[in-house]
């Protein structure tokens, strides 16, 4: 096979050990390559990733070392160790090839698809693609396809390889999933090459991680890469109302993906939402998918959906429309939207507290997630905001905030920023931990409030990610006193 070329007894370098750094190590040992891993932190930091590695790996910490990439064939960094390090600059400058973890996921399946492999189901956006991708995985399920999800929502791709082949010396007897359901991140997208989805989707591009990116034509660029090699027999789904999207047309190739939009705001050729309803507008649909049966349910009323809030309309077209041209049928995905109760850390409800709700949304980690999150409330709100910068404008949020929120807690590195952004039009107030955060929230918010935990940064400056920053906030919600009110719902969102 082709990949054994590529890794069989040839030293590979694995940059960065991570959840991805871990899943691409144990795989290309299965592949026959002698890996090295190597990151600058320490082996305290890393230990519950050192723990998961195959025992054959040799295992360099504490530095980049020059001597061992020069005795590489093949480098693989994780998509957080940016490309522009001085380890891949020499790597580069030596002729030595750099895969990322996605395309090495990629190209792997792509080679046991010559007996039978799966259809990669790609999404990407600055927001709302965790969401997407679950919801899309759980249509394909229900829908009675063979799925597995992966990449950038929390299980390495190359993970879950290892998991699906038995013995990469006998690939007829991999028994294929019908289909690849992943969550790309603009990291992984940087380095990929070959990687060619059957279905992709660019949910929306508002600033982000532009401490690593540097421009926003830099991000668009890479979040493009999705479709780089797609052709006729391929789909592209695009968010109409976004403003970029007219860029990104430009940069389909002639002969390229046949496209699909969804709007909340017009009439597309594809999906659009008005008045409570999504209506699906493919005329062609079955020409292009002649085994679909698209008149079963002809339009959605959104009010029976779990997931609320108007970016959630958008995440449920995208994934409604990936599902449509996948094969499955109306009927099975207006079920699983009804039935979908969203994900962790995005708009969850925590607890309502002396007739205060508070909602977990540390999953908004720039600007534009905290506008539709804030768009999704009717309430008054308690905005919890702040962490490490990322390079982000926050005046894009002044209008909503003066509209819709009383108070705004402010907590790490980026609270001077943010306050002066905003303190002229809502009144603000400076926390030293989430803990504090959440008490003088509760002092400030009155009956029928919202306390919302939507930080508009990152928070690697006091937390390990914002899983943990979430978690430790809905444990201060749950050691708050008070009268409290169950709620059997859970609302969703980015």
């Amino acid at each position: 096979m082709e990949m054994y070329k590529n890794y069989k007894g040839k030293h590979v370098v694995v940059v960065g050990l991570a959840r991805s750094g871990v899943g691409a190590a144990n795989l290309l040992v299965r592949l026959g390559a002698a890996v090295t891993v190597m990151d600058v932190k320490g082996a305290d930091e890393l230990a519950k990733y050192i723990a998961q590695l195959d025992p054959s790996v040799t295992i360099k910490l504490g530095h980049h070392n020059e001597e061992i990439i020069d005795t590489a064939d093949t480098v693989v960094p994780s998509p957080g160790v940016p490309l522009t390090i001085p380890i891949l600059e020499r790597a580069r400058q030596k002729g030595i090839r750099i895969v990322g973890e996605l395309e090495l996921a990629y190209q792997v399946l792509e080679e046991l698809r010559k007996t039978g492999a799966a259809g990669f189901m790609a999404i990407t956006g600055t927001n709302g693609k965790s969401t997407t991708t679950t919801l899309l995985y759980e249509i394909l399920i229900h829908s009675g396809f063979n799925a597995i999800i992966g990449g950038n929502i929390g299980k390495a791709l190359t993970e879950e390889i290892n998991k699906l082949v038995k013995d990469f010396e006998r690939p007829r007897e991999f028994v294929s999933p019908e289909y690849i359901v992943t969550e790309v991140s603009s990291f992984q997208l940087e380095s990929a090459e070959k990687f060619k989805p059957k279905v992709a989707a660019i949910l929306n591009v508002t600033p982000d991680h532009l401490d690593r990116h540097n421009t926003m034509d830099e991000y668009l660029e890479a979040k493009c890469r999705i479709f780089q090699n797609q052709d006729q027999m391929n789909f592209l789904v695009l968010n109409a109302d976004d403003p970029l999207t007219p860029k990104i047309v430009e940069k389909v190739k002639p002969m390229g993906p046949e496209i699909l939009y969804f709007s909340r705001k017009k009439q597309v050729r594809g999906a659009y939402y008005a008045k409570g309803i999504i209506t699906f507008n493919i005329p062609e649909l079955e020409v292009l998918c002649p085994e679909l049966v698209v008149h079963e349910i002809p339009v959605f009323h959104t009010n029976n959906f779990k997931i609320k809030g108007l970016h959630n309309i958008e995440n449920a077209m995208a994934a409604s429309l990936m599902a449509l041209v996948s094969g499955c049928s109306v009927a099975d995905i207006y079920s699983t939207l009804t039935t979908f109760k969203g994900l962790e850390h995005r708009l969850e409800f925590v607890e309502e507290v002396d007739g205060v709700k508070y909602f977990n949304d540390s999953k908004g980690t720039n600007i534009w997630s905290v506008v539709k999150s804030l768009e999704g409330f009717e309430e008054s709100i308690v905005l919890i905001a702040g962490g490490r910068d990322k390079a982000g404008d926050f005046s894009p949020l002044k209008d909503l905030i003066k509209e819709k929120v009383k108070a705004v807690v402010l907590i790490g590195e980026a609270a001077g920023k943010i306050k002066e952004a905003v303190k002229s039009i809502t009144e603000v107030h400076m926390a030293s931990s989430m803990q504090d955060a959440v008490t003088k929230s509760k002092e400030i918010a009155g009956y029928g409030d919202i306390v919302l935990l939507s930080p508009a940064c990152a928070s690697f400056d006091m937390f390990r990610d914002f899983e943990e920053r979430g978690a430790i906030f809905k444990e201060a919600v749950l050691r708050l006193p008070g009268d409290r009110t169950v709620m059997d719902v859970a609302i969703a969102g980015n």
